[in-house]
């Protein structure tokens, strides 16, 4: 059974509520989170919408409840990545490569960090842009073994899979805010309305 089956089943409280028990002593070592429920947990705290899905089909679905929700049908989406146009074909979506004509960005990510809940971007879903000038919707497709525990593994997974040539641009997304929601805490960073369709294959 997934561990995210876990997290949204009926017993989903369950594991917070045993690590929170008084039955363990003061001196005990703290109980680490498996990498996905920590992600997971972080992720919501930086207030992303996660959107967890056992199929492409359940991806489907949930893509189109977003657009739908958001009255982005006849809106444009960046979209940069040959392989999602392809993916998403069917969905006929009204496509740009110039981020200031786009309502939504739809794009995949390098990883999914569990540590703060962020996502590690880089060249490779960005090219050369800052993340001030993508839009401020964000649609981000990523599947449940991108999951690393830091950003140290991800950068060491980026270097191993782009070997003859490394990736630039390599940033982090952490706050997932509208600007209103936005605290002193991320003053100053680039905050985006994220929504996180992670599909399960593991």
């Amino acid at each position: 059974m997934s561990l995210f089956r876990k997290i949204f089943g009926s017993k989903s409280e369950k594991s917070e509520e045993e690590l929170k028990s008084n039955e363990r002593g003061k001196y005990m070592p703290e109980i680490k989170l498996p990498v996905d429920e920590r992600f997971t947990i972080n992720f919501k705290a930086n207030g992303g919408k996660f959107l967890y899905c056992e199929n492409l089909d359940e991806i489907y679905h949930t893509l189109n409840n977003i657009i739908q929700e958001n009255n982005w049908e006849e809106k444009k989406v960046l979209l940069f990545d040959a392989n999602l146009k392809d993916r998403f074909k069917d969905f006929n979506l009204p496509t740009s490569t110039y981020a200031q004509e786009a309502t939504y960005f739809l794009t995949t990510c390098e990883n999914l960090i569990a540590d703060d809940g962020s996502l590690l971007i880089s060249s490779n879903q960005i090219a050369e842009k800052r993340l001030k000038e993508l839009p401020e919707n964000f649609i981000v497709f990523a599947t449940t073994s991108q999951i690393v525990e830091n950003i140290g593994e991800g950068l060491k997974g980026i270097k191993s899979k782009n070997k003859k040539q490394i990736p630039t641009n390599i940033t982090t997304i952490k706050h997932f805010k509208s600007q209103e929601e936005k605290d002193f805490m991320s003053y100053g960073s680039s905050s985006k309305n994220l929504y996180l369709l992670l599909l399960e294959d593991l």
